[in-house]
């Protein structure tokens, strides 16, 4: 399906008009069948087009993208010699992924998994998130294991989540200048199941959503899952463009926003007060649910950490608005706990949808979150002054190892986007996992596809000589790999 959608349909086949339109519109005016191979190639890695699909014939594609049926058949032939496709005669040509590849975002969840060619250990750049405080983390269990018995005398389910954290998650809220009920928080098994469940409530397959461009990748693949319609902000290093915002939600008046104004992932972007009213304002004048994703709100580095956006509306000018969060990037991604802040009318709404799903969180995750969140704002300092410290060991190691790449140094959050300065970004990540780094190539932080493929999101997230480990293997894929124009000078680095 077109405009960035994931390919998944009932029979298992995607046809010829539908794939010409997932294509970059470039890919015909670069030279032969290499081009085409390459971009259906990013197409399957980046999950636009889903495994285990029929590829149209090879006539029916050259007509589709107005080439000839040669340049057809030698991409088809090259996808089939690299482990991309695969065809029996008389059944046609299936999508799949070569040995030792992994599906779209599964790495991301089962870890690097990698090894060089001489069997170091690799070195895992597509996940920014720290390990768990350990120290926080054991004294968390400890307070919490004496309080578990009492709550296993009864059944254990609790579908809004454990009272008492609800009561925390609102008290928060009401601390950061935003004041909520617990009635008005729903307990998520994390940030994404909370997307996910807003998703399912108030969307169905079809209708509109906007979101940034570039923006969080997991939660494009649940727009995409849903088979919405995605239209896009354009966030650049200069910041959103609220002028194209705005006009695009005048014109096409989407169900759901989704946007991350604190520290935006990937670019870390920090969206001045004046734009949050005018994307509060823009939203409710269009009657569009306005999701906003705080999961790395806290991670304010050069700031103060910022105000909930829905504090800035005017009294009653923010029932539009759903937050989302949880502790996955200032504590461990694994401990699973997030939350929903809506209307109460709306948690009721969206704990129905959950229950439908999983009936109830984790009630040992939960107890251990209430010490976690209560020690937050006296933890956390101390978590913040660690992420300071490898953001300057990144930026280093980047200044050593790949000069000629250009990056902002954000305000908060947890990664740096990288310039490449060319093209090249998946071809680079993938010779790069061949030594043994993984790492998030731009095309599956864009809206669109073949976006951002000169980019490189690259957490600052792991300790000093992982990082320059990390950027010394990168810089050596690049530089094996991808000629470089010899007059190019970029500038290292932008505070």
């Amino acid at each position: 399906m077109a405009n960035g959608r994931v390919v998944q349909t009932a029979d298992r086949t995607i046809g010829g008009r539908r794939l010409a339109a997932l294509l970059p519109a470039d890919v015909l005016a670069r030279p032969g069948y290499r081009a085409l191979a390459d971009a259906v190639r990013t197409l399957i890695l980046d999950g636009r087009i889903a495994l285990h699909v029929r590829l149209p014939a090879e006539r029916e594609l050259a007509e589709a993208v107005g080439a000839s049926r040669a340049t057809v058949t030698g991409a088809y032939d090259l996808l089939r010699e690299s482990g991309y496709v695969r065809s029996r005669r008389g059944s046609g040509t299936w999508t799949e992924l070569p040995d030792g590849h992994r599906p779209v975002g599964a790495h991301a969840l089962l870890g690097a998994g990698g090894h060089s060619a001489d069997g170091d250990p690799g070195v895992d750049l597509a996940i920014a998130a720290m390990g768990a405080p350990e120290d926080g983390l054991a004294a968390a269990f400890a307070w919490a294991a004496p309080r578990l018995p009492r709550l296993a005398r009864d059944p254990g389910y609790h579908p809004f989540g454990l009272p008492d954290l609800r009561s925390a998650v609102a008290d928060r809220f009401t601390r950061r200048g935003l004041p909520t009920r617990p009635e008005q928080i729903l307990v998520t098994a994390g940030a994404q199941q909370a997307f996910s469940l807003v998703v399912s409530l108030l969307c169905r397959p079809g209708d509109r959503v906007v979101t940034e461009n570039p923006t969080y990748a997991n939660a494009l693949d649940a727009l995409r899952h849903a088979r919405l319609r995605t239209g896009s902000i354009a966030v650049s290093d200069a910041g959103w463009d609220l002028d194209m915002a705005e006009s695009t939600l005048r014109q096409t008046v989407p169900r759901l926003a989704y946007a991350i104004p604190d520290f935006h992932n990937p670019t870390g972007a920090l969206m001045p007060p004046e734009q949050r009213l005018r994307l509060l304002a823009a939203t409710r004048a269009t009657g569009t649910w306005l999701v906003v994703d705080e999961t790395i709100a806290d991670i304010a580095l050069d700031v103060p950490a910022p105000a909930p956006l829905a504090s800035l509306a005017p009294r009653g000018g923010a029932d539009h608005v759903i937050t989302i969060g949880s502790l996955s990037k200032t504590h461990w991604g694994g401990l699973r706990v997030g939350w929903i802040r809506a209307s109460a009318k709306m948690i009721t709404e969206l704990t129905a949808v959950r229950v439908s799903a999983d009936m109830t969180g984790s009630v040992l995750d939960q107890l251990v979150a209430l010490p976690l969140l209560a020690d937050m704002d006296r933890d956390l300092p101390a978590r913040l002054a660690q992420l300071r410290s490898r953001r300057e060991a990144l930026v280093r190691a980047l200044q050593r190892h790949t000069p000629e790449w250009s990056w902002q140094v954000p305000p908060g959050g947890l990664s740096l986007w990288v310039d490449l300065g060319e093209p090249v970004s998946s071809a680079l990540s993938e010779r790069a996992a061949a030594a043994g780094v993984h790492i998030g190539r731009g095309a599956r932080f864009g809206v669109d596809p073949g976006t951002f493929e000169h980019r490189l999101r690259i957490p600052y997230t792991l300790p000093a000589d992982r990082l320059d480990e990390g950027v010394r293997r990168l810089a050596s894929a690049f530089h094996d790999g991808v000629p470089l124009p010899p007059a190019v000078q970029r500038p290292h680095w932008v505070a």
